[in-house]
């Protein structure tokens, strides 16, 4: 992967893909767009777009994240609804950093029209 290739795994530059999301100049269209996005923005510490897609009931005040941290892949194993018909949308990834994974079941919504994530049950597997 070069430096201008997208953390999320998709084909493509970053500016391209889940950059335009991160500068607002796009919203995820689906539930699993938004996942690969807000992978991309743990790769390049970008807190505010992690708030900005939390949903209002379950968004902490502040996060932090580990600068130390290095995430090496991402890997979709399911995605269930999360489309444009939908209001509600499930994503199992697979996400790899240095030393480990997190595997992680996500649940978004729709809230004010957009894809945001609400919570997610974290797996041994």
């Amino acid at each position: 992967m070069t430096t201008r290739d997208c953390p999320c795994g998709l084909p493509g530059a970053y500016g391209e893909c889940c950059g335009r999301f991160h500068r607002g100049t796009a919203a995820a269209p689906t539930a699993e767009a938004l996942m690969r996005a807000r992978y991309s923005a743990f790769v390049r510490g970008d807190a505010a777009y992690l708030l900005r897609t939390w949903h209002p009931r379950t968004r902490p005040a502040r996060l932090e994240l580990d600068p130390g941290m290095r995430w090496t892949g991402l890997e979709v194993l399911e995605s269930a609804d999360g489309s444009a018909f939908h209001s509600t949308g499930t994503v199992t990834f697979r996400a790899s950093y240095r030393g480990g994974a997190l595997h992680e079941r996500s649940r978004f919504e729709r809230s004010g029209g957009a894809w945001v994530y609400v919570d997610g049950d974290v797996t041994d597997r």
